[in-house]
């Protein structure tokens, strides 16, 4: 056996699941969403939502390039696992740098993402050796990475705005690059289905516990605002109650009636490299409508009486529509089917909006959790009906 075959996962023995190693190495980006929650609470702007969001996605796709990683190689094995640590600890510094990296730490969290992104793929290329079939891959991918760390490297060198347009060309590159195969002059494309031969079930229990830290960060930001304040005054308490039954109904959404149907969908397609790859392209958008929700129960417990602001409504009204919007993209991926309560659902949020100047926090609230209690139950009592 090879020293990269000694390294990879069993195939055809059962169901990859797993590993503690990876459950360790989560809890860095369940600080990264937190870290990431509470810059866009502090710089609820435009400006800061686009940072935000520059941010948001490439820590994803340093979190999805080392999930593809461990679905191809084994974690339990002594080598992988000490080097899935030390990716860890760079990600320690690169979560520790977020709310300074439009600032004066911006160089520090270039330089961090860079050396995962490429040290991570450069290690994988020396283990794999020249004769394995996901070699050409890799090689295509560490060369993409090295493009995209220019644009990181340089935007950390400039200003504000400047750095996120450079950033956000960084971030683009991330993205497209495997929407095309990784794509590049005379190494031609990585063929998805016959390169990226993932395990469908690991794949998609790794994005669910993504998701479950999402939910995570939306409740612990709600009990730490609560345990804040001084006054428990009734209207604070149910805002508390409210954005906990709002977490709850949103992960019953989710959770309760397709979450177990893309990883049979991915073992049985043809194709399941790029089905893996667009489930993790909707992913991205939907554990970012829960961070912006997360953002909006934090303003409605501080605030419940206060009066909405432009950028209140999108975290609290906008932020749960791309939610629904981005489950309708999960169930239809995965399903084939159309999710009729969620179009309705999103038709009732977005008619909330005229009237919000009206409203307090608290009663918009209060209409956002009423629409997904809504949608909960309608698929509770109708399963099979979308």
């Amino acid at each position: 056996m090879s020293f990269s075959q000694s390294l990879l996962r069993s195939r055809g023995n059962g169901i990859a699941s797993v590993s503690f190693s990876e459950l360790l190495f989560d809890l860095i980006y369940v600080f990264a969403v937190t870290q990431i929650s509470h810059y866009l609470l502090h710089h609820l702007t435009w400006l800061g939502f686009l940072q935000s969001a520059v941010i948001w996605f490439a820590m994803w796709m340093a979190w999805q390039h080392t999930t593809w990683m461990t679905n191809w190689f084994d974690p339990n094995t002594r080598k992988i696992r000490i080097f899935l640590f030390i990716l860890m600890l760079i990600g320690l510094i690169i979560a520790a740098a977020i709310p300074d990296a439009f600032g004066d730490r911006g160089l520090i969290f270039a330089l961090c993402y860079v050396v995962t992104q490429i040290g991570r793929s450069g290690i994988i290329l020396f283990m794999l050796g020249k004769k394995h079939h996901l070699t050409k891959n890799y090689t295509r991918i560490l060369i993409w990475f090295f493009i995209s760390a220019v644009f990181w490297i340089v935007g950390a060198l400039e200003e504000d705005f400047i750095r996120l347009i450079l950033w956000t060309i960084a971030v683009l590159s991330d993205y497209i690059a495997p929407m095309h195969g990784f794509y590049l002059p005379i190494l031609g494309r990585s063929d998805s289905s016959k390169e990226w031969t993932i395990e469908g079930h690991h794949l998609t229990e790794r994005c669910q516990l993504f998701v479950i830290i999402a939910f995570g960060e939306t409740i612990l930001m709600t009990g730490a605002s609560l345990s804040e304040l001084e006054v428990w005054t009734l209207p604070v308490v149910a805002a508390a109650l409210l954005s906990a039954v709002s977490s709850l109904a949103m992960w019953w959404v989710y959770f309760d009636t397709s979450s177990e149907v893309g990883a049979e969908k991915i073992q049985k397609v043809d194709d399941p490299g790029m089905l893996g790859l667009k489930y993790h392209a909707v992913h991205v958008v939907l554990v970012g409508a829960l961070i912006m929700s997360a953002v909006g129960d934090e303003l409605t417990v501080n605030h419940p009486l206060g009066y909405i602001s432009l950028a209140a409504i999108f975290v609290i009204i906008v932020g749960p529509v791309i939610y629904l919007v981005s489950n309708i993209a999960y169930k239809w991926l995965t399903c084939h089917i159309i999710a009729k309560s969620h179009i309705v659902g999103i038709i009732a949020l977005l008619l909330i909006i005229p009237f919000s100047p009206y409203l307090n926090l608290l009663i918009i609230n209060a209409l956002s959790v009423f629409v997904f209690v809504a949608i909960s139950i309608y698929e509770m009592m109708n399963p099979n009906v979308e």
